[in-house]
């Protein structure tokens, strides 16, 4: 961590705060919802009220992120996040369960709409905070610890059950919250706002210019659409994993468990795994065949052990692609259009993995739960592949020969 800017230090202080936070009340969310109203289904509203919005204004939002100031607008998003977890609590001192239910669906609704122009920002920044070696490294730091904290997360919210009672984990996810807000206060403010006459016809001149900007670099819509395979299989496996381990291999809760925490204690040894090796192509697309065989092992997978070590082997893989490929678009995209094509980006990612939900569930494709994971296992594989191929080829014909030696 020594090597890396003050700037960057609290950006990474500020993101993993809030995810924990963000985490915790996911958890509450999903328990409280279910305890008031014991029904599936509002489950499932929930959760589209979140995701629904949310990609409506990603798409529409990217042109505004250009014009904005990142360090002031990533503060502001932490504190109207850290408000909306109080909406609950509001409900619980009105003494109705409506009230509560309703401040459920205004914190989803609010939480839909901020997290992809935080995300977007937030990725879009961190070029500007560090430098062009540092940036596979610090992906990698970042992401590894992201998912590390939603890995902790819910261990201590249960814990925290049995000290208090459930609907003041909401106060602590909002003083996390606030904490994060503090910690990107101490980003100094180095971009610069432009600006803009905001009209109908300058939002769509901006937005097609971003769409088309987006398309006219084929290596960032390479790695784009190479991740969005990563997000349509993390998708599908948010429906195979209780089934696959508790069904298909008889394995008890606990070890359903462990399955799900193998992958992000593999991320973070992927991620200090990342730091000993070279940052190149070959080693991006390795991580990627890698990641993509640990899905496609698990239709020969017959023992909950072997699909512990498959989660764990996908962990350790997967960052030495994903943080790579990060690194690649934010050194390669032009820097005054980042923010704006890494909303782009971020709603190719977000798009596929519903897609993958979709692809697992629906019935009429008469797969079982081994063939679904040999098919996203493929989807992966056979293009990182390909390109692996490729940049072994273009490798060599950068090598002089002997004879012109």
């Amino acid at each position: 961590m020594k090597k890396y800017s003050k700037s960057f230090k609290s950006l990474w202080i500020g993101e993993i705060v809030s995810e924990f936070g963000g985490a915790a009340g996911a958890i509450i969310n999903g328990l409280l919802l279910y305890e008031l109203t014991g029904s599936r289904e509002w489950m499932g509203i929930l959760w589209l009220v979140y995701f629904i919005p949310s990609l409506v204004l990603q798409g529409i939002s990217s042109p505004f992120l250009n014009h904005v100031i990142k360090e002031k607008m990533l503060k502001n998003i932490q504190l109207i996040r850290g408000a909306a977890y109080l909406l609950p609590l509001v409900g619980f001192w009105m003494g109705t369960e409506t009230g509560i239910v309703i401040g459920l669906g205004v914190l989803q609704l609010i939480l839909g709409l901020l997290q992809p122009i935080f995300a977007s920002l937030s990725f879009s920044l961190l070029p500007e905070i560090c430098n062009d070696e540092e940036l596979a490294e610090a992906n990698g730091l970042m992401d590894g610890t992201l998912r590390l904290m939603g890995f902790l997360a819910p261990g201590v919210i249960s814990l925290l059950l049995l000290l208090v009672p459930m609907q003041w984990i909401y106060s602590i996810s909002a003083l996390l919250f606030f904490i994060s807000f503090l910690a990107l206060s101490r980003i100094p403010q180095s971009s610069k706002q432009k600006t803009a006459v905001w009209t109908k016809k300058f939002w769509w001149s901006e937005t097609k210019v971003g769409y088309r900007s987006f398309f006219s670099y084929p290596q960032l819509l390479r790695l784009t659409l190479l991740s969005s395979t990563v997000q349509f299989a993390v998708g599908a496996t948010l429906v195979l994993s209780v089934p696959f381990i508790r069904g298909e291999l008889g394995g008890e809760t606990w070890e359903y468990g462990i399955f799900k925490g193998a992958f992000p204690i593999g991320y973070v040894l992927g991620m200090i795994l990342l730091t000993k090796l070279p940052k190149n192509p070959q080693t991006m697309y390795i991580g990627l065949i890698g990641g993509g065989s640990s899905f496609l092992l698990l239709y020969f997978v017959h023992s909950v052990p072997f699909a512990w070590i498959c989660e764990l082997m996908g962990g350790i893989l997967f960052p030495l692609f994903n943080a790579q490929s990060s690194a690649i678009f934010q050194r390669e995209a032009p820097r005054d259009r980042l923010a704006q094509l890494s909303a782009v980006r971020l709603l190719f990612l977000r798009i596929t993995m519903p897609l993958g939900i979709l692809f697992a569930s629906l019935p009429f494709l008469d797969l079982n739960i081994r063939h679904v994971y040999l098919g996203i296992g493929s989807i992966i594989i056979l293009p990182g592949l390909y390109y692996l191929i490729v940049s072994l080829k273009l490798k060599k014909t950068l090598i002089p020969s002997k004879e012109k030696l």
